[in-house]
């Protein structure tokens, strides 16, 4: 099945692959390790990691078992809210790296705007980590509107992406304008809606029409709305299933029926997170 489906081209944008893998929970080091290799080899060149997850060592390790080169894959890892102060930044990302076994990540991403962050205090830490090298992008999540205006003024920039939740039951339309005018990339965690996607009545009506999995029908979706989706998926057939994923073209009516869902479920709410 892998060998088969490593056929697909897999879109990019601005050097990102748009379909990755997400690593979020994947919390047993033996299965995080094999996940990781497993996806790569199929055909993935994107994995997502965080400081929080518990797990960069075994998706260092899990880079270093597949037969890809390291230059190949687009990692991305978070920092913390305890680690946002400036001199935390730079010391718990070299500890980062040290557990991914890697001298540098394509993307790092502030991992909420709580904590110790500060956008004039802890942004210019991240610039300074891209003077060294140590990354390729700079990256927010769980962002707002107000929060990437904030962030775009102490980087003189627009950040690179804005990782947020994202799927047919939470479809984001503000923020994907956003990102469409600004030039930020839209990364969707939890594009399944942590399994919810699997019950959606539409959504199955449309995979039945395909003869696809509800979880291709989501992902798809998310692809046609120019999100980047990093769907978690630990056996290979769920990888698999995924990957997928990039042979389904919905039609116009597919992509309506969707739009017209009208639910806003949002998955993940932490108390420190932003008024949404």
């Amino acid at each position: 099945m892998s060998r088969d489906l490593q056929s697909f081209d897999v879109p990019t944008s601005d050097g990102m692959p748009a379909l990755g893998l997400g690593t979020w929970e994947n919390d047993d080091p033996e299965q995080c390790t094999e996940s990781v290799k497993t996806a790569l080899e199929m055909g993935y060149r994107h994995v997502d990691t965080a400081q929080i997850y518990g797990n960069e060592a075994a998706v260092g390790k899990g880079l270093s078992a597949a037969d890809v080169d390291r230059d190949d894959v687009f990692l991305a890892t978070k920092v913390w809210i305890d680690n946002l102060a400036p001199e935390d930044v730079a010391a718990s990302t070299r500890e980062s790296l040290q557990k991914l076994d890697t001298e540098y990540v394509d993307l790092l991403y502030v991992h909420w705007p709580a904590g110790a962050y500060g956008p004039e205090e802890t942004l210019p830490a991240f610039a300074e980590l891209r003077d060294d090298g140590l990354i390729d992008r700079i990256g927010v999540s769980n962002f707002e509107p107000e929060h990437l205006d904030a962030a775009t003024d102490a980087l003189g920039e627009a950040p690179f992406a804005n990782q947020v939740e994202c799927h047919p039951l939470l479809r984001q339309e503000e923020l994907r304008e956003y990102a469409d005018a600004n030039g930020v990339e839209l990364v969707g965690y939890s594009p399944l809606a942590r399994g919810k996607i699997l019950d959606e009545p539409t959504v199955g009506e449309i995979a039945e029409k395909h003869g696809v999995s509800a979880a291709q029908v989501s992902l798809a979706w998310l692809r046609e709305k120019g999100v980047t989706a990093i769907p978690k998926a630990t056996g290979e057939d769920h990888i698999a299933d995924n990957w997928a994923s990039l042979g389904l073209e919905l039609d116009d009516e597919d992509i309506q029926q969707i739009d017209g869902l009208g639910r806003t479920d949002r998955q993940l709410n932490p108390d420190f997170g932003p008024n949404w």
